[in-house]
């Protein structure tokens, strides 16, 4: 037999010890290892984590969302008719005579009678972007909407949008291993595992989180902009009782959300709980511009059309705030982490909610240990049954697939799911396959009357070439199914690419180094396989 080289046998147990070092820390609490760690000074590399554990079995909140595209599009048609240059201001300029103005459904709509005036206009809303298209009907009515590839731009920059703001306020909360992930065009998936409160997670995704500054028109009152004195540029926002309930306030945003560089909790001079903000330097700039002219009136602090208050400018301001209001603790804590990870584009809606509770959890995880164990055990016994000293071989090899597999998985910070334990019965078989092609190659060699040392050579060696087509047909189909599947078909596919390629080197690798080694130190006359 040759000589199995010592870096090899190095390698082999340099992975099996990574593998059994990698696993121990799940068999124990997250405190104890924790614990340990702390009390031994472990160096960084040391595993601290056990492998996560997916919602169906720890427990946690499912959410289906949808993004609200037409709200979305409102939202951004809005702006084009009355940003700072925006198509009302251009109308005011050219002299065009445009009534009626208003965006609903889509769709910028107003009335221009004169025809030389409807085409100018036409001609304006078309320039203030590219994606815009106007119709004109013979009564003078003028609709611009957002052509298919405008809108089906714009869709998928919201989605994206949506998609890293529900990340960012997900992982604000400290859950680990959250699942986010689009579904179809307008839809997006939410697990969050192990999640103590559901209701407070719905409320942050549901929140919009829109921050604006906008300057407030004493110049009325709400009950004589109510009667239709309302000033042009002027809209009434919601506000707090201890405001009158409702509130006069320029539609112009001096400042947005957008240019806040960071919001964090704090306390006002009072005692009471509040947000500290600070700008990027343009948002700063612009803030100090704002303050600067207004000193004397009130600047509204606007949250998702809501006016939270409005204290009267004192001095110009240009880095920090504070935002004050009836906030408690955790209002003012959840109200600066809205803040911290940005405005959604859009409105997000809750179409489906699923909680798992940690029961039913637990019950899946004891399921999976009882079928897992039954399966190894019926698995070994067959092996040992039919194959003898080999088979125990074979058993070795499978102990140490399965230290790789959840060593791998921890190291990876992956997340196993009931579809995932499946993944990893179905390892189990697919391990001893490989060794059962082996084994009965060496049976045959051995038939054939080839000597013990030929026999384990060529049954190793000819046995491989069809392991590795049998695996990596195995590998691809699990491509596919992490490329084109949703959550659990996905954890299925991880679980079992990690035990197909763990299965690999044991079968072939470490259970050739077991038969190796035995047969150098008994040095049989026959094989007894």
């Amino acid at each position: 037999m040759k000589q199995y080289p010592k870096w090899k046998i190095i390698l082999v147990l340099c992975v099996c010890a990574w593998g059994v070092i990698y696993t121990l820390p799940n068999f124990f609490p997250a405190e104890t290892v924790a614990n340990f760690a702390q009390a031994h000074k472990l160096p960084s590399w040391m595993p601290l984590y056990r492998t996560n554990l997916g919602l169906d079995l720890q427990g946690g909140s499912h959410l289906l969302l949808q993004v609200d595209v037409k709200a979305a599009v409102n939202e951004s048609l809005s702006s084009l008719l009355d940003g700072e240059s925006g198509i009302r201001k251009q109308l005011e300029k050219e002299g065009v005579d445009a009534t009626d103005i208003t965006v609903e459904d889509g769709s910028i709509k107003l009335h221009v009678a004169d025809f030389e005036s409807r085409e100018k206009a036409a001609r304006i809303i078309s320039d203030s972007d590219n994606g815009i298209v106007t119709e004109t009907n013979s009564d003078g009515r003028l609709t611009a909407t957002y052509n298919d590839p405008a809108m089906n731009q714009l869709r998928t920059r919201w989605m994206e949008q949506s998609i890293s703001i529900v990340e960012r306020r997900v992982n604000e909360t400290g859950t680990r291993e959250p699942l986010i992930q689009q579904q179809g065009a307008d839809r997006i998936v939410v697990q969050v595992p192990g999640l103590d409160n559901p209701e407070r997670l719905k409320a942050l995704l549901g929140t919009t989180a829109k921050l604006t500054f906008q300057v407030v028109d004493d110049s009325v009152t709400v009950a004589e902009a109510s009667s239709g004195r309302r000033p042009p540029g002027t809209e009434i926002l919601k506000a707090s009782e201890k405001e009158g309930g409702r509130m006069v306030v320029k539609k112009r945003i001096e400042v947005g959300g957008e240019k806040l560089k960071d919001a964090r909790p704090t306390f006002d001079e009072y005692n009471r709980p509040s947000v500290s903000f600070q700008f990027d330097s343009a948002g700063a700039r612009r803030f100090g511009e704002t303050t600067a002219k207004n000193i004397g009136k009130r600047l509204a602090i606007v949250l998702d059309k809501t006016v939270i208050s409005a204290p009267r400018i004192q001095s110009e301001i240009r880095e920090r705030g504070v935002i004050t209001g009836q906030f408690t603790v955790e209002e003012a804590s959840d109200l600066a982490l809205l803040l911290r990870s940005g405005a959604l584009p859009a409105p997000l809606h809750i179409l489906e909610e699923r909680t798992v509770g940690p029961s039913l959890g637990s019950d899946s995880i004891r399921q999976g240990k009882i079928s897992g164990t039954v399966s190894f055990l019926l698995v070994s016994g067959f092996m040992v049954l039919t194959y003898g000293l080999f088979g125990l071989f074979a058993c070795a090899a499978l102990v140490a697939n399965m230290a790789i597999i959840f060593a791998a998985m921890s190291m990876l910070e992956s997340t196993l799911t009931l579809p995932g334990i499946a993944g990893i019965v179905l390892t189990i078989g697919m391990a001893v396959d490989a060794n059962v092609l082996i084994f009965e190659r060496i049976r045959e060699e051995t038939a054939s009357g080839r000597s013990a040392i030929a026999a384990i050579e060529n049954g190793f060696g000819r046995a491989m070439s069809t392991i590795i087509d049998s695996n990596l047909t195995t590998l691809i189909a699990a491509a596919f199914m992490y490329s084109f599947g949703a959550g659990p078909v996905r954890g299925f596919a991880v679980t079992l690419t990690i035990g197909i390629l763990a299965s690999m080197f044991t079968s072939i690798t470490f259970t050739r180094l077991l038969v190796v080694t035995w047969f150098r130190k008994t040095r049989p006359a026959q094989l007894g396989i």
